[in-house]
């Protein structure tokens, strides 16, 4: 035919090479692709040595005898357009098999075909070949270096692209606006965003500030930074402005928390007629998240959807953001199901998110779909998932999800070994958090308040402060606000008031002392370690205080009895912003009760539900189960107890059972204990009370009786024990103590305490000895008293003057309460003892209690 005619064949070939797609051109698409194929198929190197059988001489051969007809600047052109087609149709050995041929038919490309050929290399991230033919171009330009610099920059070799870039400048190649975008973007890709002060200079000075290109690079770099009105200036400064511009510039409001400025921008950008693209819209969304305006978000999502944009990954992605971040998890729901492509992004997303908005069930379910999907789970997917097992305390599961993570890679993970800590510590397997923390490669703040936090709520106060200390003596490791707030708890939980001034003074120099959840933490201890005023001067100091900051200084009053000052803290907080919620309420009743403040507890007991919302948990019914009971209105309790909407708890029944033995009410007791040892049957504090009730009428038969039970219960009776804290050391005694070293000291204070107080009147109260011994004897035991042998060791060793801070165990005797009250006269000391329900402050003969505990 005449189409394929040699002359006809090589004048179609000249006409589609002058046309801006010469791959239009069927007889090189049809002879190329075939030629090319078959050279692929045999493995052609990359080298100029002659090839290695004669098929793919002949495979290409045609090709190249009807390029090499044309004129050279065609034959190059014509191999630049094949190798551009190569990249596009991602066919890298296509490519290679055509530079073996250019190769050998004696390497005529021109500078612009070279590029090419070098674009392809590095599209295809064959780089050390990139970098070899870039040393072999005779006469690179500017294009050949950005190209380079640009392969290197997608493969995070980012040295080797900055040492091009030098390179480039050196051998005085033209700096343009390609040369700058590049450069910057390198930058911003390294973290290195503050050189590009610098760069912007010599944008300015070469006169590049008003390309549009180059001020969107300008504009992302500096929003990097934080430098918004810099940013802003920048994109003032563009003369022609795209619409990728005005979105860099949405991006660097949305992303530095301008939010507002970020709304109006888009509002202005729509105005001026530029129609947004998928990333205007993901930037114009995180601005709603972060307002939580999710109406605002809910019209975007409406203009994406007209703009058909809102099935695009990233608006995607921005609108899931939106709705979880605003608490609807049903539309978020809706956005993912009709997203349609799912990848492990915005499968990792609603996981995260479920997890972290206590949904965790569905974030199981919701992993367990991605699984279906056969979507490939990461280290975020696993972390999230870890999350809601720790939530759920599902320890069989997190073991699972522990081997999957080792089988996959991601065992080192911190983010999946964190998480992992997390939930053995919440399932109670601290052991198994201790080795993953000693076996961690990369330890982050994080990793170190995981494993204080686990000690610390499972009760082990000690070794979570000894972890504390060792997170301090770390040179790269600065302690974070969590960890303060967690060492504070510990602190607060052993009742250790000198680490936890020292861990206060430590705040103070790091400014951690300004942030809630320290001074939160700072409240507790020194209120739970008996400095009520040290407690409120910190209170007093915070500049914004929230509900947790309220609540703990209304509990803190309440549990050294000062319930006016509790009732007047509340007060105070009715007239800011902050919301009265359950644990305020519980603090409140709690004062009330510890005051006998009747009517007072029983209006805020009914405000509770009229006024604010709250529904009456079970803690509040203690609260006044034990307001009733201890005022002595032990049927009126027992009808709220009734009225209940839910079972009554062991703690109801505790309650009422504390109030019958103060009153000695035997029948109502033994009701009481009855329920207690229903719920709990090796509860010692019931046998114990009710062996109270039993002694107290002399029914000595009865108090065998129980003893009798307990013994065969194996229910031992836990001593009353009395601590104190001296120079960093904790000393312990228990009734009759007589191993302390310093035992026979302490005898004789004793003896002299005995005789200052007689002389003041004090006199033995033999009823608080429930045996059947002599009133002589009850007298010498009560002398016996673990926190009187506490307190004899205080006024001997610590310095004269110094507030005595002893706890105990147990519920102070009312006998010990008379008899330091004197003690405190005498002295001339301030004694503040905590036991089991709260604390007393004895000062100059007095209790903070007013003899109602």
């Amino acid at each position: 035919m005449l189409m394929f005619h040699p002359q006809v064949r090589r004048r179609m070939i000249e006409l589609f090479c002058r046309r801006t797609q010469p791959w239009e051109s069927p007889a090189i698409l049809f002879r190329l692709s075939g030629g090319l194929i078959g050279s692929a198929k045999q493995g052609i190197s990359f080298s100029a040595q002659p090839a290695q059988s004669s098929e793919n001489q002949q495979l290409l051969g045609p090709v190249c005898s009807e390029v090499l007809g044309l004129p050279p600047e065609f034959q190059s052109h014509a191999y630049a357009n094949i190798l551009n087609r190569c990249i596009s149709y991602e066919e890298p050995m296509k490519g290679k098999a055509l530079h073996c041929q250019i190769l050998k038919m004696g390497n005529f490309l021109d500078l612009f075909a070279l590029n090419v050929l070098l674009n392809f290399y590095v599209k295809s991230q064959f780089l050390p070949d990139a970098h070899k033919l870039f040393d072999e171009i005779p006469h690179r330009n500017t294009v050949s270096f950005v190209t380079l610099i640009q392969g290197y920059a997608a493969v995070d070799q980012c040295m080797e692209a900055v040492k091009l870039f030098t390179r480039l400048h050196r051998e005085g190649h033209e700096l343009n606006a390609f040369v700058f975008t590049t450069v910057l973007k390198l930058l911003v890709s390294m973290d290195w965003a503050e050189l590009g002060s610098s760069v912007h200079a010599c944008i300015c000075k070469l006169g590049h500030g008003n390309n549009a290109f180059v001020g969107t690079a300008l504009v992302d770099a500096y929003s990097l930074r934080g430098l918004v009105e810099i940013a802003k200036g920048v994109f003032d400064g563009i003369l022609l402005k795209d619409m990728i511009s005005w979105t860099g510039m949405v991006a660097c409001y949305a992303e530095n928390g301008h939010f507002e400025e970020a709304l109006e921008f888009f509002s202005e950008m729509r105005r001026v007629g530029f129609m947004p693209n998928c990333y205007t819209f993901s930037g114009v969304l995180k601005a709603c998240v972060g307002l939580e305006e999710i109406g605002m978000g809910r019209s975007i999502h409406g203009c994406a959807l007209k703009s058909c944009f809102a099935h695009a990954h990233y608006v995607g992605i921005g609108l899931l953001e939106l709705y979880t971040g605003c608490g609807d998890f049903k539309d978020a729901q809706l956005v993912f199901e009709i997203m349609p492509t799912k990848d492990v992004i915005s499968w990792s997303l609603m996981i995260a998110r479920y997890a972290q908005g206590n949904q965790s069930a569905e974030a199981i379910e919701m992993f367990c779909r991605m699984r279906q999907a056969l979507v490939v789970p990461n280290q975020f997917s696993l972390a999230s998932l870890l999350q809601a097992c720790a939530t759920l305390g599902l320890l069989f599961l997190g073991k699972q999800v522990h081997c999957h993570a080792l089988k996959a890679g991601h065992g080192s993970d911190v983010f999946v070994s964190n998480a992992l800590m997390d939930v053995y510590a919440k399932c109670g397997t601290m052991e198994n958090s201790m080795v993953l923390f000693v076996d961690a490669p990369n330890k982050n703040d994080v990793t170190w308040n995981t494993i204080i936090v686990g000690y610390g709520q499972l009760g082990d106060g000690e070794k979570a402060l000894a972890i504390f200390m060792d997170m301090l003596d770390q040179e790269m490791m600065l302690p974070s606000e969590v960890a303060y707030s967690s060492a504070l708890s510990a602190c607060a939980s052993l009742a250790s008031m000198d680490p936890g001034m020292q861990i206060h003074s430590l705040t103070i120099r790091t400014k951690f002392d300004k942030e809630n959840v320290v001074a939160n933490s700072l409240i507790d201890m020194y209120a739970k370690c008996g400095n009520i005023r040290d407690a409120r001067l910190v209170f007093d100091m915070m500049a914004n205080r929230d509900e947790v900051s309220w609540n703990a200084m209304i509990s803190a009053y309440s549990m050294h009895g000062l319930g006016k000052e509790a009732l007047a803290i509340f007060q105070k907080m009715q007239v800011t912003d902050c919301k009265p919620n359950k644990l305020t309420f519980v603090g409140v009743l709690s004062a009330c009760s510890n005051m006998g403040l009747l009517e007072e507890g029983e209006a805020y007991f009914k405000t509770m539900v009229t006024d604010f919302g709250v529904e009456p948990c079970v803690e509040h019914y203690t609260c006044m189960v034990w307001l009733l009971g201890r005022l002595g209105k032990l049927d009126k309790a027992m009808k709220l107890i009734a009225e209940m909407p839910f079972e009554p708890s062991i703690m109801v029944w505790r309650a009422l059972l504390g109030a019958c033995v103060i009153h000695h009410d035997l029948n109502l007791g033994r009701v009481a204990a009855e329920r207690v040892l229903e719920m709990e049957p090796e509860d010692e504090a019931a046998y114990v009370l009710l062996s109270n009730i039993y002694a107290t009428a002399k029914r000595w038969g009865s108090v065998a009786h129980i003893r009798k039970t307990m013994k065969k219960k194996g229910v031992k009776k836990q001593p009353g024990l009395s601590w104190i804290e001296f120079q960093g050391n904790t000393h312990y005694f228990i009734v009759g103590d007589t191993s302390h070293p310093d035992a026979r000291l302490i005898k004789g204070m004793l003896e002299w305490l005995k005789m200052r107080t007689e002389q003041e009147g004090y006199v033995p109260d033999s009823k608080a000895v429930l045996l059947d011994v002599e009133d002589d004897e009850k007298g010498r035991l009560l002398w016996l008293h673990s926190e009187r042998l506490a307190l004899a060791f205080a006024l001997i060793r610590m310095p004269v003057g110094s507030p005595v801070r002893i706890l105990k165990n147990l519920r102070i005797c009312l006998d010990c309460h008379n008899a330091i009250k004197v003690i405190s006269k005498v002295v001339g000391r301030d004694v503040v003892i905590r036991d089991i329900n709260r604390f007393h402050h004895f000062q100059d003969g007095l209790c903070s209690c007013g003899d109602y505990w």
